[in-house]
Order: C-alpha cells, then structure tokens, then sequence
C-alpha cells in the first residue's frame, strides 16, 4: 500500500512545512510544527459550497447610501454577561470564550441558557466533553429545576449541524470547540485544520441564519487560546475567564468584540447555586480597614466602561546589597520607573529598600493611571504615615515628573465620591469645572506638589 504523504503543521498559525523545522517558516514560532496527515486529492475534499460566500453577492455603494442600522440585541439575564457582550446576545454573532479548567465557563453558560430559554428563545447546548446525564446533574446542583434547555452529545460536526438545521435554535453553545471533529478530514479533534475549519463551518452557519453560537475554548499553560490564532480572527467576540480558583471571584473581560466595547469587565462570585453578578465590584478590591494604615492607597481604575475602586498596597522594608522589587497585579518594569522617578523629583529615595507592590483582590491593572496611587503608597509605607481616610488618586506619571491626566476623570470622580471618599489628588487637566458635592479635590502638575498637598493632609 502507498504509504499516507504527511506534512507538518504549525499550532499557531496553520502555516504548513514538507518537513520537520524547529522553527515554523511562516510565523516564525519555535518547536510548533505537528505532523499530520496530507489531504488527498480526490478523496475526503471539502466540498465547494463550504466555500461560499456569507451573503449574496450585493452591488457596490458608496457608504453614505448604504443605511445603518443597529444590531438587535437579546438580554440572557445575567447582567454582568450581559454587560462585556455589549448589552446583550446578537442575532448571528458568534462568541469565543476561553478560561482556565474549572473556572466556570459551562456553569455561566447552562446559567446563560436557561435565562434565555425562560424569555422564550429556544436554545441548543452542545457538549463534547460531558454526557448529557453530566450536565443534567450539574443543572440540578445550580438549582436551575425543570430546565428546558436542549441538550446534545455530540462531537461530529456534520450531526450537530443537522441537529441545529432540524431544530432552529436562536442561541447555540458549542462547548467545546477543540473536540469537535469533521469527517471531511482525517486528523484528529482540537488538531490546528480541525479547529479551523470546524470553527469556520459554525461561523458560516451562524451567518447564514441569524443563530447565534457560543463557542468555549481551551487555553495553553500560558493562558492563550490554543488553535490557531486565526480562530480568534474568525469569530465577533473573544471573551476571557479570569481568577484565582482559589478565590470565589471571576471576571470575565471583553478582549475583542465587534458589537460592543473591548477591555469591558463583569465581575462574577461562585457560589453553591453557580455563577452570581457582583453590581458593587469596588466591595471586593477594597479592605475593610477600621482605621487607615500606612502604605495604602485607593485607587480610581477604568476597566472598559466601568470605574472601579482598587487598594493599592506597598511595603517598604529594610533590604540587603540587592534589594528585590516585588509587584503583583502591575507591570514591575513600571514600579522600577516610579521608584527612579520618585527619587528624582520628589527626594524619596528607595535605592536600599526592599519594595513591595500589591493590588488587591487579584485584580490586574494595566493602565498608567495607577501611577500617582503607586507612589503615594509607597511613600506613605516608607515613613510609616497613613494617608487620610477617605483619600483617593488617580494620574499617569511621566519620566520629567510631570502628572498627566487620565481619561475620563469625571465619572473616576463620581464613582469615588458615590462610595463616600472625601479627599481626592488628581491631575490639574482632569479637575472638574463645578465642585463635586463632599469630595475635596487637589489638583497637581507634578510629583513633588503631590507630596506636599499629602503632607498638609497628614
């Protein structure tokens, strides 16, 4: 017998080589390439309306001619899902959701499905890599009796696509993406051609009739999406679980969404009855001092949408002839920079001292408005004096030492005076026109004006 051509495939980008290379020749990633089994020419071939197009073909029309309309939306009934998918599920949307094992993904989802179903939409829960006594049991242990969501076993696409074609759902959740096979190829399930094309059938189907689908993914030990990085192309929202599992809070945050903002956050606790909404999310990451305490600072922090109140929490210790520089929650590259940039500008000198950084909560925080917060709780531990209660900050530092504004000052303001802070140190750019009713504002240009205004407040 002729003996199967094999070619080796790249897991990150599909890219495909004759032979084996430590180095994919089309994107250029190490030790990814995979051996497969070539397609053959007359065998097995996709057949060519796969290849069609979405829509029928339309005429060319300038774009002030063509009329745009909002896309419709369908409320699942979890807020806080609701909120990162940009107000609710669209009609032919197709959305990828990634996230550690045990997270929460498919408890969210059977939540999501149920919701759905009680509104009067039908639903179709696929699920690879559970029987359907599995996910009966587990809608059970979240209290969700008498459910009257589909539900389908099933790991052959060409079968889940009859089964959606015979029973018309509007939502579809296929979970997961990585074990769904198609028998137009021979390599394996979760495989880079199987994925690909596999998510590109669905993707077809949920254009071509308005479904929406809801594709779970796995991740890698880095914490990316595995497949191909096109699958991340293919669909309209890419949606990722974050959180300590040893912690009861998640988050679910908005990375790419076509219908909606991106970086856009809902804050979730796990609880015996599943997945519940967090509408105060500034509760979680703030600690509950009686009395202020040195090296804390609170923070106005924007995520998508959404202002949110953090503490940021520093320790400054005696250390040796190689004093560490320890971060969680933000870039320590940046600590380093601020710690160069506070003895520079405002005499707070760090060079022997150990220096510990800590947002808590296990939130991540990105932005460079958390700068100013920073420095404060750094310099408030390394004197051992507490900021003020009640005392807030916000404001991107630069290497001259200058405060720069952050985006959308107002509403950080709002949220901070709503929760009951008093005193707030902002940048002079991002300070409010008309007074904000019990919030005490000071407004600085630069780091060591910052310093002075806490050492009055002291």
């Amino acid at each position: 017998m002729a003996k199967d051509k094999t070619l080796y495939t790249c897991s990150e980008c599909g890219g495909t080589s004759p032979r084996w290379l430590g180095k994919c020749p089309s994107c250029g990633a190490w030790n990814t390439l995979v051996e497969t089994v070539a397609e053959s020419a007359g065998k097995n071939r996709l057949s060519a309306p796969k290849h069609a197009g979405l829509a029928q073909a339309q005429t060319v029309m300038p774009l002030a001619a063509i009329e745009a309309t909002e896309v419709a939306r369908t409320a699942s009934g979890i807020e806080e899902l609701d909120r990162v998918l940009g107000g609710g599920v669209v009609e032919g949307g197709v959305v990828l959701i990634g996230g550690d094992p045990g997270i929460g993904k498919s408890t969210l989802l059977l939540q999501a499905m149920d919701a759905l179903h009680r509104v009067g939409l039908p639903t179709l829960y696929v699920t690879g890599e559970e029987s359907g006594a599995q996910v009966a049991l587990r809608s059970r242990r979240l209290g969700l009796e008498g459910s009257q969501v589909n539900v389908l076993a099933e790991i052959q696409l060409e079968k889940i696509l009859a089964t959606v074609e015979a029973t018309q759902p509007a939502v579809c959740v296929i979970d997961s993406i990585q074990t769904i096979y198609s028998d137009q190829l021979t390599s394996a399930p979760g495989s880079v051609a199987q994925v690909r094309e596999c998510a590109a059938h669905l993707t077809r189907m949920a254009k071509a009739t308005g479904i929406a689908v809801i594709l779970v993914g796995h991740v890698t030990k880095e914490g990316a999406l595995a497949g191909p990085r096109v699958l991340e192309h293919m669909v309209d929202t890419v949606l990722y679980f974050e959180g300590d599992t040893h912690s009861q809070f998640r988050l679910v945050r908005a990375i790419k969404n076509r219908f909606g903002a991106v970086n856009e956050i809902g804050v979730f606790a796990m609880t015996e009855r599943g997945l519940r909404g967090v509408s105060n999310p500034s509760a979680i990451f703030l600690s509950q001092h009686s009395e202020p305490v040195p090296g804390s600072c609170v923070l106005v922090t924007l995520e998508g949408t959404r202002p949110m109140l953090v503490e940021i929490q520093a320790l400054v210790d005696g250390g040796g002839p190689s004093p560490r520089r320890l971060s969680v929650g933000l870039e320590r590259d940046r600590l380093a920079m601020l710690l160069a940039v506070l003895h520079r500008h405002a005499g707070v000198a760090c060079a022997d001292q150990d220096v510990f950084v800590n947002a808590v909560g296990g939130v991540r925080i990105s932005e460079p408005a958390a700068d100013l917060a920073v420095m404060l709780a750094i310099t408030s531990s390394l004197r051992g004096k507490a900021l003020p209660k009640g005392f807030i900050a916000f404001g991107e530092v630069g290497l001259a030492g200058e405060v720069r504004p952050a985006p959308r000052g107002q509403e950080r303001l709002k949220e901070a005076a709503k929760l009951g802070f008093t005193v707030a140190v902002v940048p002079k750019a991002n300070a409010p026109k008309k007074p904000i009713e019990g919030l005490e504002i000071h407004a600085v240009e630069r780091v060591e004006e910052a310093m002075d205004v806490v050492r009055g407040l002291a």
